[in-house]
């Protein structure tokens, strides 16, 4: 199996979210060829929700998981918490009224 970078899967996450004229930021940039990823989707509301990849050890497969949700404020603090420990680590702020994100879409999934 062949692994991509987290620069790479990065542009094509935001250029996937372009075609839904969802905007999206690079707010952390981590580790170009290894570093995680977590996701924050700002509601445009004062509420905000804060997503990372997370592995089934058992089953082998991951999932997007939400790590925060309630205000933007706090959500924040939670990636100022996790950038703390994690210098690799890139962050991606999705604005969608939605809530769109499309982490659940193949591909992304």
């Amino acid at each position: 199996m062949v692994r991509i970078t987290t620069r790479f899967w990065v542009d094509a996450y935001i250029a996937r979210l372009k075609v839904y004229d969802i905007p999206a930021f690079v707010t952390a940039h981590g580790d170009d060829t290894g570093g995680a990823v977590l996701v924050k989707l700002n509601t445009l509301d004062g509420q905000a929700a804060l997503y990372q990849r997370s592995f089934d050890l058992l089953s082998g497969k991951a999932a997007w998981v939400a790590l925060s949700e309630g205000s933007e404020a706090e959500v924040d603090e939670a990636a100022r918490k996790q950038l703390s420990f994690d210098p690799d680590l890139w962050v991606i702020e999705v604005e969608d009224r939605l809530g769109r994100h499309l982490l659940g879409d193949p591909g992304l999934d």
